[in-house]
């Protein structure tokens, strides 16, 4: 596992600031996604419930905007939340979107909490030989635009 960069902090903020344009849902997080090159160009972004689909994730909106024979093995995806490994709405996960699409490198700020399931995309992103790197420091600023979901969680509702 490599160590966050400044960049990384920096694309990851944004990423969350992405997040904040979900439209909000009592059933399911709001998320931001990015993918970025080594050079740090930005190859395409994209939230969850994008274009008003109540379905859609991030990191699946992020790679639907990308001709599928992009070249993404130099690349960087930054998502304010942990994609997902469990799913009822697609017939792939994101996990497997980011395995499939050549990604080699995935930043995270926070494991999705076990509100809808139990999440393994870390685990299974480095199995598939992925770099997974978790900043847990912006953790919370993911808790704060995900609030209502997770203050429901605590109260057990």
């Amino acid at each position: 596992m490599s160590r966050a960069t400044d960049e990384d902090h920096r694309w990851l903020l944004e990423a969350i600031a992405l997040s904040r344009r979900c439209p909000p849902t009592d059933r399911a997080y709001c998320v931001g996604a990015i993918v970025v090159t080594l050079d740090g160009t930005r190859v395409t972004e994209g939230f969850s419930r994008e274009n008003d689909d109540p379905h859609v994730h991030a990191e699946e909106a992020a790679l639907g905007k990308l001709d599928p024979h992009t070249d993404l093995s130099q690349t960087t995806m930054y998502s304010s939340l942990e994609p997902c490994s469990a799913r009822r709405s697609r017939d792939r996960t994101c996990t497997q979107l980011i395995l499939e699409s050549g990604i080699r490198r995935v930043v995270i700020a926070l494991r999705e909490p076990p509100l809808f399931s139990d999440c393994e995309g870390v685990e299974l992103l480095q199995a598939g030989g992925i770099d997974v790197v978790e900043i847990a420091e912006l953790g919370p600023a993911v808790e704060e635009v995900n609030a209502r979901l997770l203050l429901r969680e605590c109260q057990g509702d």
